[in-house]
């Protein structure tokens, strides 16, 4: 592992060139089974969840599920049949895309990136265990990411929003361009309900790669029922099917979007694939998916939510959810930034719906001061203060809760949400050794600095 994270000195390369040679070096494993490729701002991960569980629940063997960043540990990065890599594979896989590199470097010049040599350890991983189905998350944009090496059979992009501006663009249209860059020739891609300036990039992209795009707002409907803090229940239906009443376990108004963006990918990569996938399968998935960190209530007396909402777009769902889900008393925030976030825009959108606010480092080389964030917070009305650590934040939080019959949500970072995962003790899986929650947060381990 601490050759792995040393690679995060070589920072961010775009570039598709390293990851084809380090998969060559391999004897390209991406080969070897066939994959569904996700991108997007917001939802991807989500999605990614809600996909894999599916499919592992149509029972066509094996699924792998690729995603960054992690919250606790690496391991969980890389998945199969919704379970975390062992440390006893994860070791010696490692030891060989090691290798590999060291012979792309030697042989090219240029050494492969922390980004590449994760990626690559996940598609190694899958062909030896014989999975025939992965679902891979882009790590930043699309176009030039290092899972574009693929070759999909159905390309999914989720919602799109202003993010990583510096490297994707300062533009929805820019952005959207970078997205669609997943999107191969004759392939079909499956879109989210999102701003038209950003949908009508995609489907340009898609006209000139000559691929259908089905648009998941047209193809799925998504009925919500009820919602709580607990998940949500919707009538789903497609032109092929009708679920009726599903059960969601993850919270949020915006997970039906979400919903419909996976049901609309699966039943393309079906009749792409020439498969069959029965209703129950969609049903027992969907109600099996496990995905924390998201709109996640992680203690009920006083109530905490975490959420890994981190840029404006994910606040608007955050505050959007909130209010569906009838939150009863008053909201504060425990909130921690790294420092490319829009954070006034962040904090004027959730200040709509909080009333106090304690202010934290997050777990990254490129926090912002707690005190910074505290200014931030003032500035958009809210009572704010600087907190020395997390524990102390969400002790005040939670004595504040008590007394006023309010809700505590932890946002502005992926990272954090990891910290206050491991705090309340919510992590689905056990933290494996390789994944020392205290020593990989404190490393920063950032999607910029890994790319």
């Amino acid at each position: 592992m601490d050759r792995l994270y040393a690679r995060r000195r070589f920072g961010m390369r775009p570039g598709l060139d390293r990851m084809q040679a380090l998969l060559a070096r391999l004897g390209h494993p991406e080969r070897e089974w066939v994959a569904i490729h996700v991108a997007g701002t917001n939802g991807k991960g989500s999605v990614v969840a809600m996909v894999a569980s599916i499919l592992q629940q149509a029972g066509f063997g094996r699924v792998g599920r690729y995603t960054s960043p992690h919250l606790l540990c690496f391991n969980e990065r890389i998945c199969i049949d919704g379970a975390p890599i062992a440390d006893e594979a994860l070791l010696p896989l490692l030891e060989a895309v090691e290798a590999a590199a060291d012979a792309v470097a030697a042989a090219e010049g240029v050494e492969p990136t922390f980004f590449e040599c994760a990626t690559a350890a996940a598609f190694e991983h899958y062909r030896r265990e014989g999975v025939r189905i992965a679902v891979i998350e882009t790590g930043l944009g699309g176009r030039l990411d290092a899972t574009n090496v693929l070759l999909p059979v159905v390309s999914v992009i989720t919602r799109i929003g202003l993010e990583h501006c510096e490297v994707l663009g300062r533009t929805l249209d820019a952005v959207a361009g970078e997205k669609a860059g997943i999107i191969k020739p004759g392939r079909p891609v499956v879109a989210a309900a999102m701003d038209s300036l950003a949908l009508d990039r995609i489907a340009a992209v898609a006209r000139e790669q000559n691929a259908r795009l089905i648009r998941a707002d047209q193809a799925v409907s998504v009925a919500v029922r009820r919602q709580g803090l607990d998940g949500l229940q919707a009538d789903i239906a497609t032109e092929q099917r009708g679920l009726g009443l599903v059960h969601l376990p993850l919270a949020g108004t915006f997970q039906a979007e979400n919903l419909a963006v996976a049901v609309a990918a699966v039943e393309t990569f079906a009749r792409a694939a020439g498969l069959d996938i029965a209703d129950a399968a969609f049903k027992q998935g969907l109600a099996a998916v496990c995905w924390p960190g998201r709109f996640h209530l992680v203690r009920r007396a006083p109530r905490v939510l975490v959420d890994g909402a981190h840029n404006p777009d994910a606040a608007r769902r955050l505050r959007e959810a909130l209010r569906h889900a009838r939150v009863k008393g008053p909201v504060a925030l425990v909130a921690g930034f790294c420092d490319d976030k829009d954070v006034d825009g962040i904090l004027k959108i959730l200040a709509g719906c909080a009333r106090r606010g304690w202010a934290v480092l997050t777990p990254s080389a490129r926090s912002l001061p707690a005190a910074t964030t505290a200014a931030a917070m003032g500035r958009a009305g809210l009572s704010a203060e600087a907190s020395p650590s997390l524990e102390a934040a969400l002790a005040a939080a939670e004595a504040w809760a008590r007394g006023e019959g309010g809700l505590v949500v932890v946002c502005g970072s992926l990272f954090l949400a990891g910290a206050a995962l491991r705090h309340y003790d919510a992590f689905p899986w056990p933290v494996p050794r390789t994944g020392d929650p205290n020593e990989q947060l404190k490393a920063g381990v950032e999607q910029k600095a890994e790319r």
